[in-house]
């Protein structure tokens, strides 16, 4: 992998922050840190080749566009069950995740995440994807906040490297 230069880590650090909802945000972006758009593009597709980033994505703040109830639903399938595919493959599923259990505490072991504009949209989408699969142990749990995410890669306060 190539060294990283200054402005290398000055991008990511902008990345980090989220580009600007414009008509133009690379090119905003490169004049917050002193090359142009296309240079940002570039540098963005270099540092993705080296490895030095996995991707760029968006990250939707719910909550504005009226997305408010977001749930775990916490399943307690058999241990022979085999239907994970099934379960993640539902269109109301955003992440499935299978964990171990707690015995004689906490028997779920499969979650689910699921995002919606109400309460009653999440029960309705949990209760069919219930009727379709031969799990009826589940448990309904609703976010009270949002936390704020943050990238799990940082550029020190000089960005002079990865901390």
């Amino acid at each position: 992998m190539k060294i990283l230069d200054r402005i290398d880590y000055m991008l990511i650090k902008e990345l980090e922050r989220g580009l600007p909802s414009e008509e133009e945000p690379f090119n905003a972006v490169g004049r917050k840190i002193g090359i142009s758009g296309e240079e940002v593009i570039f540098r963005i597709k270099n540092l993705k080749d080296e490895g030095a980033i996995r991707k760029i994505s968006a990250r939707i703040n719910q909550r504005k566009i009226g997305i408010m109830a977001n749930a775990l639903v916490a399943w307690s399938v058999p241990p022979d069950w085999d239907g994970y595919d099934e379960l993640a493959s539902h269109a109301g599923v955003s992440h499935c995740y299978l964990r171990k259990s707690v015995p004689d505490k906490w028997n779920y072991t499969v979650y689910t995440v699921h995002h919606r504009f109400s309460r009653e949209e999440v029960h309705e989408e949990v209760k069919k994807i219930a009727e379709s699969i031969p799990v009826r142990d589940y448990v309904v749990m609703f976010s009270s906040e949002e936390l704020k995410r943050v990238p799990a890669v940082r550029i020190d306060e000089n960005g002079d490297g990865l901390r």
